[in-house]
Order: C-alpha cells, then structure tokens, then sequence
C-alpha cells in the first residue's frame, strides 16, 4: 500500500498533487484487476508401466468460462450443482485442444479422471505401453483456453528419465517438442 502525506500550501499545489497521486495509482489499479490465464502441464514416463504420465491443471473458472462459450453449458465445476454433462464436454475440450505426438505419430491417450484442487481442475491423462526403448521424441500439442483467452499461456514441463525441458506455449505457438 501507498501512503502519501503531502502539505499543501494553497490549493493550484493540491491539484498539482492530486494529478500525481492519480498518475501512481490508476497503473496500479490496472494490474490488480488483470486475470492471469495459464495452465500447467507435467509429462513424466512411469518405467513400471511403460506409459507416458500427464497431469494438467487448469483454473476451474476458465474451464467454466470455454464450456458456457463453446457448447453454450453452465457446468457450474466443483459446486453441488455440477452439470451432468460436464464429464462429457470437458473430455470432448481435452480432446481437441489437447494431442501427442510420438516420433512423429499422433497418438490417442487415456483420460485417466479429474479431480479439484481448491480452484484448480487437474486432468489425469496417460499414453500406456509406448516402448520408450523406440521413443525419440514426444510432442505435446495444447491450445488449451487459447480460443477464448489471448494471454493464455500453457505451460508444459517435461521430465523424462534424466531429460528436464520446460516451454511456455501461447496462441501463436502451441507446440512444445522432447527429443529423447
């Protein structure tokens, strides 16, 4: 917080004064009033079963947000009043702003569940039994909220065996690559 304490003389120097304060104040005030629109996803392999492991968590106000705007739901996530078909729709979102690629070759996943996390939804996803022996490269393509939010960034972290990359994916370029 700002405090200022200023002693004014005649009042042209209280105006004066006044402007300033209203020249620091409003940049401040528009930046606590900015949203922040990003997604983290993490992709690790499990060598037990041979799958590549994804969790993605998502803002659930953002998730509510596409679904009313894309398939016209008010899933209301998260609440007692939770649409029945939201299960349907946000897997049906997940799968068409949401794809892998392995050495090249688009490949279909597992979406394992989701659950929350105060004000956060985390998908589990999972590609199982991939050979990682013949694996050299895996891509992860995420628009995720990218279609109703410009600032949205994705964040995808990759920890592969002792491979660590991380790439911020945004409305322009949402395709981050791990070549093994």
């Amino acid at each position: 917080m700002i405090c200022l304490f200023l002693k004014h003389s005649n009042e042209s120097e209280m105006i004066y004064s006044k402007r300033w304060l209203l020249i620091l104040v409003l940049p401040l005030l528009a930046f606590a009033s900015h949203k922040f629109y990003v997604s983290v996803t993490n992709v690790s392999y499990s060598e037990k079963d041979d799958a590549i492991q994804i969790t993605t968590r998502i803002f659930i106000d953002d998730l509510d947000a596409v679904l009313l705007e894309r398939y016209e739901i008010e899933a209301k996530l998260a609440t007692e009043n939770e649409s029945k078909l939201a299960d349907a729709y946000l897997e049906k979102y997940l799968r068409k702003k949401f794809q892998l690629e392995i050495n090249g070759e688009k490949v279909s996943y597992d979406l394992i569940g989701r659950k929350y996390d105060n004000d956060v939804c985390i998908f589990f996803v999972e590609v199982p039994e991939i050979n990682f022996s013949s694996v050299t490269s895996i891509q992860i393509q995420n628009e995720m909220l990218t279609d109703i939010f410009d600032e949205q960034q994705n964040v995808v972290h990759f920890k592969i065996k002792n491979l660590k990359k991380s790439f911020v994916l945004l409305k322009s370029d949402t395709k981050g690559m791990l070549n093994l």
